[in-house]
């Protein structure tokens, strides 16, 4: 225990340098396993307060405190946030997971390689593998800590630029690394579907929405683990919005019974797959899939503004004062929820 609580002290005073820290360490029983995270608390400042367009209608400061109010009260699109589909402008991760999903392993690692539209080492190298397919070479011009690249190449110096050199080449990168890029494909159609479903029916709760079992344990097969709406119970208003799930593509989920499970097969089949298509023996993959709630509330959530000299404004009655007045939010999210999304509802803006 003391070796590792010293090289988490370490740890922490090299991160410190950078504004972060690490606290609370301490000596527990067990470890922590996948699934055990209870959720996530934010403090966050944003600068530069200031209207999208030239909305003269109220105040800047009325209308930031009306936009918290209503997260808070209405909640939001529980979408996936932007860091699960990667940085890359050229080529995002979910372009990737489909390839793989397709079995089209040679054109996965094309895609991989694929650079930015940039000048650093790492994509010169990129740029360099895609013109010449010489993993060698590319190896040598990497710096160490692409260590997903330098796997990838040493399989394919090894193994050869074809499907069976490149399955070779996925299967040398770890199963949570492989699995990462599938998620992030499924993870594009969960987002596609929520918004087809908000467009379509609202917030109502609708026959053919799928919502979890009151009766399920834990023990539950996935395919027990929802119920499926009935007219009846449309009718008689049973649910509310915040119970509605919608799946993660895969081989052992239910689909919704109504037009939404009719766009998920319509979707799909754009992308030439199936909705059982998600096992992926030869790169030792399979994808059962899950349920997520469309929508999610912040808790805990308190806010206040800040002064440009650091002290607290109210957040009553009259404007903002000051052109440097910051916003200071603070709340909790449950687990697989994103700030990133919950920031976008209230600032209606990409992050």
């Amino acid at each position: 225990w003391c070796f590792y609580s010293c090289r988490l002290k370490a740890l922490g005073r090299v991160i410190g340098k950078k504004g972060l820290s690490v606290s609370g360490i301490h000596c527990a029983s067990q470890p922590l396993r996948l699934g055990e995270l209870q959720g996530n608390h934010f403090d966050i400042i944003v600068r530069n307060l200031k209207f999208q367009n030239n909305d003269c209608s109220t105040s800047l400061k009325q209308r930031i405190c009306e936009a918290i109010e209503n997260v808070k009260k209405n909640g939001f699109i529980n979408y996936y946030g932007p860091q699960r589909f990667g940085l890359g402008q050229n080529i995002q991760t979910d372009q990737i997971g489909l390839a793989l999903l397709n079995e089209e392993l040679v054109k996965a690692v094309k895609l991989f390689f694929t650079p930015e539209d940039s000048d650093d080492p790492v994509n010169k190298a990129k740029k360099y593998f895609i013109e010449t397919e010489d993993a060698k070479s590319t190896l040598a011009m990497l710096p160490d800590f692409k260590v997903r690249e330098k796997m990838l190449l040493r399989a394919l110096h090894r193994y050869g630029i074809n499907h069976e050199g490149c399955t070779r080449g996925w299967l040398s990168i770890p199963h949570s690394m492989r699995i990462f890029y599938v998620h992030a494909y499924c993870s594009k159609i969960w987002n596609e579907a929520v918004s087809y479903r908000v467009k379509i029916y609202g917030t109502r709760v609708v026959a053919g929405d799928l919502i979890f079992s009151t009766e399920c344990t834990e023990s539950c097969l996935l395919n027990d683990k929802v119920h499926v709406v009935t007219s009846a119970e449309e009718i008689a208003n049973r649910y509310a919005i915040n119970q509605v799930v919608l799946p993660m593509a895969g081989y052992s989920v239910h689909y919704p019974t109504n037009k939404v499970g009719e766009w998920y097969q319509e979707r799909l089949a754009r992308d030439q797959l199936q909705m059982s298509q998600f096992r992926l023996p030869a790169l030792q993959l399979n994808v059962p899939g899950c349920y997520r709630h469309i929508l999610k509330y912040p808790h805990d959530m308190s806010y206040h503004f800040l002064n440009g000299n650091g002290e607290k404004v109210g957040t009553g009655d009259g404007p903002l004062q000051d052109s440097e007045t910051s916003l200071c939010m603070s709340f909790r999210l449950d687990p697989s929820c994103y700030a990133t999304i919950c920031l976008r509802e209230i600032m209606k803006c990409d992050l």
